[in-house]
Order: C-alpha cells, then sequence, then structure tokens
C-alpha cells in the first residue's frame, strides 16, 4: 500500500470514530434530555406522548385531593387558559401550595393524566421558567383585555 493509500485509510477511519462518538453523545444526551411544555402546549398535542417531559403553571385553587395512602396525591396544573391533571406519588416540597407555581416532571397517559414522577415548587418569582412566566403574563393579559365590540 502507498503511503498516499494508508493516509487515505487513516482519514476515513478517524472520520468514522468520530461519527460513531458523536452519535453515541447525541443520543445519550437525548434520553436525558426534558423538554419543558404549559398545559396550553400538552393541550394542543405538543408535548410528546411517548417520553418524560416538564410542564409548568399554577396549581389550581381547590383542586389538591390526597389519597389515604398519604403519598398519591391528584391536583390541576393551569396556565389560566388550560387545565391539566396530574397524579404525583411521593412526598411534595414544603412551598407546594394552590395558587403557587410548579414544575412537574412526568408522562403522560392514555386518560390523558400526568403521571409525575417529580413535583418542583416555586420559592420565588426568580424559579419560574421563562415559557411558563411568559404563557401566565399573557393569559392574565388576556383576560383583563377590554372585549372587542
Amino acid at each position: 500500500m502507498k503511503p498516499r493509500q494508508k493516509r487515505a485509510v487513516y482519514i476515513v477511519v478517524a472520520i468514522a470514530a468520530v461519527g460513531l462518538a458523536v452519535g453515541l453523545v447525541l443520543n445519550a444526551l437525548k434520553d436525558n434530555v426534558s423538554l419543558y411544555f404549559t398545559p396550553t402546549q400538552v393541550y394542543n398535542k405538543e408535548a410528546p406522548q411517548d417520553r418524560s417531559f416538564r410542564i409548568g403553571g399554577l396549581v389550581e385553587e381547590g383542586s389538591i385531593q390526597r389519597e389515604k395512602d398519604g403519598l398519591t396525591v391528584h391536583f390541576m396544573i393551569t396556565d389560566l387558559k388550560q387545565k391539566l391533571p396530574v397524579i404525583y406519588k411521593g412526598i411534595l416540597p414544603d412551598l407546594f401550595k394552590e395558587g403557587k407555581g410548579v414544575v412537574a416532571q412526568g408522562k403522560m397517559e392514555a386518560d390523558g393524566v400526568m403521571h409525575a414522577s417529580e413535583v418542583l415548587a416555586k420559592h420565588d418569582e426568580n424559579y419560574m421558567p421563562p415559557e411558563a412566566a411568559d404563557a401566565l403574563k399573557k393569559a392574565k393579559a388576556a383576560d383583563t383585555a377590554p372585549a372587542a365590540k
């Protein structure tokens, strides 16, 4: 084999190795990325049905229901336009309350209920993801805008 051919083989093998490494890294990241959606986006079927994602908004007033086992909680997350039922089994954060911000991570089931594996409660105004804050501001603005005649 000529030196030029050897060099070409080395280059092809190096490119294939780099491509394989990039493919493995992207595959690993895809499984660990958790996308964020609002209840309106979930209602509009923009959220994935077969993988975990995060949903954020406010805990709807009067929606918290606890089961007798003491760990399972049913509640509604709203962005003031749409609401989504959530079931969570576990210990909730101390700041979890009706009317307060929350982010839940889990999967949507065929029954239209999100089964959360993790619930995070908002502790100050800086905690809410920008997408949730924008959605809530738009919903409040739409509610307070005068009706067109």
